[in-house]
């Protein structure tokens, strides 16, 4: 029975690739993206030496991996879970499709994913707005969020309806919509249950719209479905939550960001949200603000909400990279 190697998935990659030889190897370099290569090649270079056992370990492994994922494309996961049972144990069995079912879900839509927004917003433009839900539930939140800032309004709260509404979607339904663009698009999906959009993605994609879309969206959900809407605001963070968060987050994101944004930002900004970045600046950086915002004349509403948002990315990537903490929404993150 193949057994899980202890390496690396790029070292076991590495392996495969050097008990396949030089010329078959060269083969699989052909369906390899530039990347894959180089981390590749890097990984069999660094490989000097690998006892017998661990090279049959992961053949064996790549093995059951590529016999799992033939078996679930051509018949489906009850199909595959019989076979794969037969061949290799119940344990191991559900380890290789617990494996494969999470990479092919990966590559659902990727083709998607590695497009240009331009090129799919001229694609999608025209669609159903429950196929352009679809299409946008597997792009990544910025793509989604550029393409859903420039769909005429009236089809902007459908489609983010529908994102929302989203869970699951069958394979039937994602061949019809692959049949439906198969001459733009060349995709597959065999995975019987795909998980897809939903509440925490639209949060995701609205935390990337630009102001005003954010704005109008809101506006239009909490006449049309207040009760969505606030549910997606709950698990976003805006400009307004900077109240919510702690002195040492404000004062960590205020180092980061420029100056001139800090002062267009406060231009409009709320009472609370001012007192809260003022209070946490020295004395000295709270006088050449208050001054540069008093000076701040003819400023337009856009450029305003352009510098809060580059102040909400700067706070989002310092959260994701661990240097402050989000407590959405009033709520507080942190269990101690």
């Amino acid at each position: 029975m193949p057994s899980k190697m202890k390496n690396s998935a790029a070292e076991r990659a590495a392996a495969v690739v050097i008990a396949l030889g030089a010329e078959n190897a060269s083969k699989v370099y052909k369906y390899l993206h530039d990347d894959e290569i180089e981390l590749l090649s890097l990984e069999v270079s660094k490989m000097d030496r690998l006892p017998p056992e661990e090279m049959h370990k992961a053949v064996d492994d790549f093995y059951g991996l590529c016999l799992t994922q033939k078996v679930i494309s051509e018949g489906g996961l009850e199909y595959a879970k019989n076979i794969l049972e037969k061949a290799f144990g119940q344990q191991q069995a559900l380890s290789l499709m617990e494996r494969v079912t999470k990479s092919l879900k990966t590559k659902a839509f990727d083709f998607v994913r590695k497009a240009d927004y331009k090129n799919l917003l001229t694609i999608l433009q025209n669609e159903h707005p429950q196929t352009i839900a679809l299409i946008l539930s597997y792009a990544r939140a910025d793509q989604a969020s550029q393409i859903i800032s420039e769909l005429p309004k009236d089809r902007r709260i459908d489609v983010v309806e529908r994102i929302s509404n989203l869970d699951r979607a069958s394979p039937e339904i994602i061949a019809i919509v692959e049949h439906t663009l198969e001459k733009r698009f060349a995709s597959m999906v065999s995975v019987d249950l795909v998980e897809v959009g939903g509440i925490n993605y639209m949060a995701d994609i609205m935390n990337h719209v630009d102001r005003g879309t954010e704005k109008h969206i809101f506006d239009e959900l909490n006449i049309k479905d207040p009760k969505l809407a606030d549910e997606i605001r709950k698990l976003m963070f805006v400009f307004e939550d900077i109240v919510y968060l702690d002195s040492m987050s404000i004062q960590r994101f205020i180092r980061s960001v420029d100056s001139k944004d800090l002062a267009v930002a406060l231009k409009a900004a709320n009472p609370e949200v001012t007192s809260a970045i003022l209070q946490n600046m020295s004395q000295r950086m709270q006088e050449t603000i208050q001054t540069d915002i008093e000076y701040l004349h003819n400023v337009r509403m856009r450029d305003v909400e352009e510098a809060q948002q580059r102040i909400v990315a700067t706070i989002r990537k310092l959260e994701e990279e661990g240097e402050l903490v989000i407590s959405k929404g009033g709520r507080d993150d942190i269990i101690l």
